[in-house]
């Protein structure tokens, strides 16, 4: 074999071995990130209010004993211009929670921490800006939880 064959062939080789160990890598990267989220906590849908258009105020009632440590909104069908949001907890304190974008269609707002410690959540209330959303655009905002 000759000198150039034989570089080639090593050449080869080692591109082989580095491309399967950057699948392996990416593939054990996702794994660890799926884990961490689990983890963290899964989201878990809370319940969902239809907005109408004549109202700009909603009241999603949670039915759950679990406690969360942070909430989450998604908004489907059409925007949702925010202007007040206040958590009620079981043991009856409230907290206001401030969200001053307006939240695009199919978007959703960050998650937002709860103060204390995980705490059971009895509803969320909304107040939002009226809209002129055709019927078939209306929105629904959707309330997740994070144990």
């Amino acid at each position: 074999m000759t000198l150039n064959k034989s570089l080639r062939m090593m050449s080869l080789f080692l591109f082989l071995v580095f491309s399967f160990s950057l699948v392996a890598n990416a593939q054990s990267y996702e794994q660890n990130r799926q884990r961490d989220e689990r983890g963290r906590g899964r989201w878990s849908y809370l319940g969902q209010s239809h907005v109408d258009g004549q109202r700009d105020h909603d009241n999603i009632r949670v039915n759950s004993n679990q406690r969360f440590r942070s909430i989450l909104l998604e908004v489907r069908g059409g925007a949702i211009e925010f202007q007040r949001v206040v958590v009620h907890f079981e043991n009856g304190d409230d907290t206001n929670v401030e969200i001053r974008d307006s939240i695009q269609a199919n978007g959703r707002t960050r998650a937002i921490d709860l103060p204390g410690d995980q705490r059971r959540i009895r509803s969320v209330e909304i107040w939002y800006g009226k809209g002129n959303w055709a019927r078939r655009s209306r929105p629904t905002l959707r309330l997740y939880g994070q144990r």
